[in-house]
């Protein structure tokens, strides 16, 4: 079975129903959602996703905000479609050699890093200019996607 492991660009997206990407986020994740992937999420990208879900939701002017974006996040946790990458040491070790490596952002390296170790694409909204000027390096390492291809 397929695995990807999904960065907050790709959750976002996904709830963004006005994102120039929402169409292309929505087909991951149903992919997901019908088992035909399996989501592996890791822990950094939930926060991520809780403060960034949370913005969205208040530039939409939808009520309670911090409490959508709570209930998004408890979705993603509990759902037995994704699965949370294991906090251990061999993870963190390996995400923080990514980021000093590559110099991206932590939850980007703990996206790559997970991908390595459950044997995953590494999906992302978009190239990004951190990630743009490493790619040809970080694409001989790891297996990358982006929704904007």
């Amino acid at each position: 079975m397929n695995r990807a492991s999904i960065d907050t660009g790709v959750l976002i997206e996904y709830i963004n129903l006005t994102g120039s990407l929402h169409k292309e986020a929505k087909a991951v994740i149903q992919s997901v959602l019908d088992g035909k992937i399996i989501a592996v999420i890791p822990h950094p990208v939930l926060a991520e996703t809780y403060y960034v879900s949370a913005r969205i939701y208040e530039k939409h002017n939808l009520t309670n905000p911090e409490q959508r974006a709570k209930n998004f996040v408890e979705w993603i946790y509990r759902s037995p479609n994704f699965s949370i990458a294991e906090p251990s040491l061999e993870l963190a070790i390996l995400a923080g050699r990514i980021k000093r490596k590559f110099n991206l952002a932590l939850t980007d390296a703990y996206v790559l890093a997970s991908a390595k170790l459950y044997k995953a694409k590494a999906v992302f909204r978009s190239k990004e200019k951190e990630i743009t000027d490493k790619l040809e390096d970080i694409t001989k390492e790891y297996d990358v996607v982006f929704l904007e291809q």
